[in-house]
């Protein structure tokens, strides 16, 4: 009867998840929400609208070019001789301008290359991001096809205990309590069926959200895949590889090099500026009788402009811009600090789940071991029915909780690399190097399999 059931339950897992041949892995999901997730494509947009600021920075170190033309008619009124007559001047010009020393502007377009530096942080920082949420949403899709694929072996092992049951209370063996032991276990299997049932839809539209269209069937984790501790082991090292890598610090310390730029840029107010100036002037007159005239000017020079007092402005415009320099620093800091606790978070979560993990595999070891003993002891009749549905609901449930413990030190290998700013989609081909290859994989009812690390490369094989 033990073979029967773990048959049954792997028969169970295996119908839920039809053709993983052909089936979806993590890399695939992420290219396609690649294609589609509308935050990484406002990022693209943000960054493509921020590089149009070094060119428009660099236009206040360029020459500028204008010209005009004016059409007039004047009347004049010559009392002494002619009378009343009408003058038609036209002018042209075209001026240049050339900045030769402004420092404002100098600084600005550095300003605008520091803004781009932002910008292509913010965009790896979203693909990284999409990782994570894409891992997610993956892995709680197959967190609710191994609950759904739980309970329905559940409740198969219970309803054939409650088909036993009542054979045994037909021919006087057991009593009635077995058989309403046994319906009741039945009814809230059946129940939770339900649940389960809407669970995965509800995890299934989560992913479909992310990567654009109806999910397909997934790859599971190989079959009693063991996974080692994250590399570097020790906590310290990712903790100050966050405070130096992770993106958002990254991100704070170029928006704080951008304020102090500001209050140079501010400063500079005070300063002069040089520009080399030139126009060339043309101006056509036509007076009464046909008779006109024509002058042509040309100038060149240089223009300084010194600025001696503007009500106070730049001063204030200096403390604006240092206390804003202030604030970046803080902003700096406070960035490293949550990275930090982001990345000590995720370690202590790698090492608790694998701490996890070793502990549920001992206790499916167990869970087994007591369900056999207790099948054993109800055939030869010293223990009950109620005795045999709690061991199978208890392997059950360790063997899906054992899956979900696997799944969350994935995801957060995935989050621990992403605090430090190191995250890519090879490390999601390393993830998919745990997944099966082939239909039947599940994670209820399975062996055992190779080592493969959390926070580093994957390694696969069978675990004898």
């Amino acid at each position: 009867m033990v073979h029967r059931l773990n048959a049954l339950a792997a028969a169970l897992a295996a119908a839920l998840l039809p053709g993983l041949a052909g089936a979806m892995d993590l890399t695939q999901a992420y290219r396609d929400a690649l294609a589609v997730d509308p935050v990484l494509a406002g990022a693209r947009a943000q960054l493509a609208a921020t590089r149009e600021k070094v060119p428009q920075a660099r236009a206040g170190l360029l020459p500028s070019v204008s010209a005009n033309a004016a059409l007039s008619r004047q009347t004049v009124d010559n009392t002494l001789r002619d009378g009343r007559y009408y003058v038609s001047p036209e002018n042209y010009a075209i001026q240049l301008s050339y900045p030769l020393l402004r420092l404002q502007n100098t600084e600005a377009l550095e300003q605008s290359r520091l803004a781009v530096a932002i910008g292509e942080a913010q965009l790896v920082q979203a693909e990284q991001d999409l990782i994570v949420r894409v891992s997610q949403a993956y892995f709680d899709v197959l967190a609710a096809q191994d609950n759904l694929a739980t309970i329905r072996a559940q409740k198969a092992a219970i309803t054939e205990q409650l088909a036993a049951a009542k054979r045994n209370f037909e021919v006087g063996t057991a009593t009635v309590t077995d058989q309403q032991e046994a319906q009741a276990r039945f009814d809230l299997a059946l129940a939770q069926e339900f649940a389960a049932l809407n669970e995965l839809e509800v995890r299934r539209a989560a992913l479909a959200q992310l990567i654009g269209k109806p999910v397909p069937e997934l790859r599971t984790l190989r079959p009693g895949v063991e996974l080692q501790p994250p590399q570097p082991a020790r906590e310290v090292d990712w903790t100050q590889g966050a405070r130096e890598n992770n993106l958002a610090v990254q991100q704070a310390r170029v928006a704080g090099e951008i304020a102090r730029r500001e209050v140079d840029r501010q400063r500079y107010g005070h300063y002069p500026t040089v520009d080399l100036v030139s126009s060339l002037n043309r101006q056509v007159s036509s007076l009464p009788q046909g008779v006109s005239f024509t002058s042509n000017a040309a100038t060149i020079g240089v223009q300084l402009s010194v600025p001696i007092y503007a009500g106070g402005a730049i001063d204030a415009r200096v403390r604006e811009a240092t206390q804003l320099r202030e604030k970046a620093l803080f902003d700096l800091d406070n960035a490293r600090r949550q990275a930090e606790q982001g990345a000590r978070t995720a370690y202590l979560g790698v090492n608790s789940g694998l701490a996890q993990v070793k502990a549920l595999e001992a206790a499916e070891k167990s869970s087994q071991l007591a369900l056999d003993s207790n099948l054993l002891g109800y055939q030869v009749g010293v223990r009950i029915n109620i005795d045999v549905l709690n061991a199978q609901q208890q392997l059950f449930t360790t063997r899906r909780d054992l899956a979900r413990a696997r799944y969350d030190v994935l995801v957060n290998g995935l989050r621990l690399k992403s605090t430090a700013g190191a995250l890519s989609e090879e490390d999601l081909r390393t993830v998919d190097a745990l997944l099966t290859a082939i239909p039947g994989g599940s994670a209820i009812g399975a062996p055992a399999a190779s080592p493969a690390p959390a926070g580093g490369a994957a390694t696969g094989g069978t675990r004898n």
